[in-house]
């Protein structure tokens, strides 16, 4: 009996092998993918993410292939072997569109949450991770305004400045009183010494028409060089020259 389960468990870790194997033909890859499809545990649906953290030498093979697995996971409705997944993955854009299509808005939190407990704003050496979280939950549309800024806030102080710009860009749209302040924020803190982030501060305040209230004077000190080219404060907001 031990025999036959050791066996079972080595068919299956030698099939999730030939289907994360970037270096092989798309036949071999799809014939193991369908077999994990089919074998349809939880094992093997965890094996079937693992596709997703490869990327293989051909981009349009790549991304039909990823495609495909989500296209199954999505019509096996196992969140388990999924959440299990991004637990330790740095790739969370394809498992993310899996969940949002799974669970419902209250589950979906619950594992965003978890997510970004494990990604607190500060230093990381690779913040892909961090990334696809906060584009992916900046474009969910089923979280309100208030589920979304309180989440992406923190992060227009991280250190990745790609993580704060993807934070900046998360908040354009939402409601103007509610991201006025911490956009503000971010603007004025002295650490802040990224060109690129204080144009697209600006951007967005000035897109979103946000209100600077009494920190008006502030702000438009703060335009300078090209910034004041490009934008001045006129009626307590943000305006394009």
């Amino acid at each position: 009996m031990f025999g036959l389960f050791g066996s079972k468990e080595k068919t299956l870790q030698k099939t999730i092998d030939k289907a994360t194997n970037k270096l092989s033909q798309q036949v071999d890859r799809m014939g193991a993918l369908e077999w994990l499809r089919d074998e349809g545990t939880e094992e093997a649906l965890f094996g079937l993410c693992k596709r997703f953290g490869i990327t293989s030498m051909k981009g349009v093979e790549d991304e039909q292939e990823k495609h495909w697995v989500a296209d199954v996971l999505v019509s096996k409705k196992q969140l388990p072997p999924i959440v299990r997944y991004m637990k330790t993955s740095d790739h969370l854009a394809f498992p993310l569109r899996v969940v949002e299509k799974i669970a419902d808005h209250d589950k979906v939190l619950e594992i965003v949450d978890s997510l970004f407990a494990t990604e607190p704003p500060g230093y990381v050496r690779m913040p892909d991770r961090r990334i696809d979280l906060l584009r992916w939950f900046s474009e969910w549309k089923g979280g309100t305004d208030d589920e979304i800024i309180s989440r992406i806030t923190p992060y227009l102080v991280d250190f990745d400045e790609n993580s704060r710009f993807s934070a900046i860009e998360g908040l354009q749209g939402r409601d103007p009183d509610k991201i006025a302040a911490p956009l503000i924020d971010a603007l004025l803190r002295p650490e802040e010494e990224s060109g690129r982030i204080k144009r697209t501060i600006v951007e967005v305040l000035e897109k979103s028409k946000c209100p600077l209230g009494d920190r008006a004077p502030v702000v438009s000190a703060a335009l300078a060089g090209p910034l004041a080219d490009d934008y001045r404060v006129d009626g307590g907001s943000l305006k394009r020259r």
